[in-house]
């Protein structure tokens, strides 16, 4: 019960701000949890959680540094987009997703070198390892679906597409590759 008591001391993890259905963004008041902005802040963070989840699964020491890298990214990126005052792209730990690109290219390329060319669509699953990263791939096609919606009524941080569309084929490379290193074989559709 002490620790409890010390815990009520110092700051509370609720704040019944929200509880009428509204929420904070940095630099504009509040607004309907349901907004736009938010749900892209929302599926940012489902898949940040999606990626630390298959991170869990594999042994990788390479795929699991990756995974760790997006989850930083994806909790900058989101931010980001709750900041409609644009000052969370100049904070340190929000580097641009323009300058992200690059290092999703030089993963998936590695990932992609030691794989068999597909010719065909694959089943997602196999292994445990590959079945959570293609969830997470799906879970990032969403987000970047929400994204593209809200990028037709305001404004975001450039960069941030491309990088969610190269993340999703990276989330795929690493399905794959995480599946040819447990020895189970893509399945063909």
């Amino acid at each position: 019960m002490e620790l409890i008591a010390n815990r009520e001391a110092s700051v509370r993890l609720y704040t019944r701000t929200g509880d009428a259905g509204e929420t904070g963004l940095l630099g504009e008041g509040r607004v309907r949890k349901d907004a736009l902005r938010i749900e892209v802040v929302g599926s940012l963070d489902e898949l940040n959680a999606w990626v630390g989840l298959a991170g869990t699964a594999t042994d990788d020491p390479w795929i699991r540094e990756i995974l760790e890298s997006v989850q930083r990214d994806l909790l900058a990126f989101g931010a980001q987009v709750a900041d409609v005052r644009g000052e969370g792209q100049t904070h340190p730990k929000t580097a641009s997703a323009s300058a992200k690109v690059d290092d999703l290219e030089r993963a998936i390329d590695r990932a992609d070198a030691d794989l068999a060319r597909l010719g065909r669509f694959i089943l997602p699953g196999g292994s445990e390892p590959a079945a959570r990263l293609h969830v997470a791939r799906a879970v990032c096609r969403r987000a970047e679906r929400r994204l593209v919606a809200l990028t037709k009524q305001e404004s975001v941080a450039q960069g941030l597409m491309p990088y969610l569309n190269r993340l999703s084929d990276l989330l795929f490379a690493l399905a794959r590759l995480a599946n040819q290193r447990a020895q189970v074989p893509d399945t063909i559709w």
